[in-house]
């Protein structure tokens, strides 16, 4: 058996109205001067907490995050300049996984002598002396346990990955209740990428036991109670499943991550603005046919954890559980082919030139990836 790393938050805080517990956390008790960074919907949601805190004599900054869509580096860059002078004892993001990414840099950076184009790749990060708190309000990313951060490169036009395990936070609390208010349509987006980080992982080049069980269930979770919520935002059952499934992800992700449906996003997401989840999505299915003779037994799993009950080989079960993951993005009215969303023939040669840089989530694929085989899988969803 590989040897693997486990990286997560010393403090995991999983419930609905978890987030009246914050004002109390130790982090903040022997905090003097915190750094609140939250999304524009959200900032009546921590109203009471920020009062709360500010009984107790703490000198809060609330910084509205308001970009639209993915952060670039330009927009992290202004975010960091603009906040340089805080100081803060304890960062807290509150939001989607844009902004528990700036969060968890902002922590990391704003009193640092490294930039951003320093840390970008694997293990560039120096430290982080700054307290972080995420809470997440979209069940997709499971940034909030993870130690990645992802923000896109304008020059490159694809997404540059800062990995580090200074970027997991020391504490998470994960509150169902601030998802209710997610629209149907991000509900289906993030939660179909919480499911492709768990298959991901569970069908990795380097999938591993100790991970094996978060992605599985991470996989059951969510497929169970996707549309659910999609249907019925206020069905609070449905989303707290959601929302483990998703953490299940990010738990995925330091140890295993992603591979070839992630690499091959980025273009769409650069290029294209394609919100991350619908990329994902979209190019799931195909890249799970192109990688399945890999290993004809973990896809069969997954089509199980999928909740496919059939007795059948492993293969057609494994195609089955495909099935299954178009049948879900169906029901939750999720495009399907490339062409829905403006990509035309044209353009997929560069597309497979900027999944093909993506290399450190590309060598965790089961099957290797050419070129040509990255504008094949492209072709087949046009």
């Amino acid at each position: 058996m590989n040897s693997i790393t486990l990286l997560q938050p010393q403090k995991i805080v999983f419930g609905e109205g978890s987030i009246q517990e914050l004002s109390n956390d130790t982090i903040l008790e022997r905090s003097n001067n915190i750094l609140l960074l939250v999304a524009t919907p959200l900032l009546q949601a921590v109203e009471q907490t920020i009062k709360s805190l500010q009984s107790k004599n703490k000198q809060v900054q609330l910084v509205e995050y308001k970009f639209l869509g993915e952060p670039t580096f330009s927009q992290f860059n202004t975010l960091l300049s603009e906040n340089k002078g805080v100081n803060p004892d304890c960062v807290i993001g509150v939001g989607g996984g844009s902004v528990l990414d700036c969060a968890k840099l902002l922590a990391a950076l704003i009193n640092n002598t490294q930039s951003l184009e320093d840390v970008v790749g694997i293990g560039f990060l120096n430290g982080r002396k700054i307290n972080l708190i995420c809470i997440p309000t979209t069940s997709g990313t499971g940034s909030e346990v993870s130690p990645n951060a992802i923000l896109l490169n304008e020059d490159t036009q694809a997404k540059s990955g800062i990995i580090s395990p200074y970027l997991v936070p020391d504490a998470c609390y994960l509150d169902p209740v601030l998802t209710i208010s997610l629209p149907p349509k991000l509900t289906a987006e993030t939660g179909i990428d919480a499911l492709s980080h768990c298959i991901e992982a569970y069908t990795n080049k380097f999938a591993h036991p100790t991970v094996d069980v978060y992605a599985l269930k991470g996989i059951q979770l969510i497929a169970d109670n996707i549309q659910k919520a999609y249907d019925n935002g206020n069905d609070i059952e449905a989303r707290s499943a959601l929302l483990l499934g998703s953490m299940y992800g990010g738990l995925c992700l330091g140890p295993v991550n992603t591979s070839a449906v992630h690499a091959l996003s980025y273009g769409l997401g650069g290029k294209f603005h394609i919100a991350h989840g619908l990329s994902n999505a979209i190019l799931m299915p195909e890249v799970l046919r192109f990688n399945m003779s890999s290993n004809l037994k973990r896809h069969a799993e997954v089509a199980r954890a999928l909740g496919v009950t059939w007795n059948d080989k492993n293969e057609n079960l494994a195609l089955i559980g495909i099935e299954k993951i178009e049948a879900i993005s169906r029901a939750c009215n999720i495009p399907q082919r490339l062409t829905e969303i403006g990509v035309t023939e044209d353009v997929l040669p560069e597309l497979a030139d900027i999944a093909m840089k993506v290399t450190r989530l590309l060598k965790n694929n089961p099957r290797e990836v050419t070129r040509e085989d990255a504008i094949a899988i492209y072709k087949r969803l046009l």
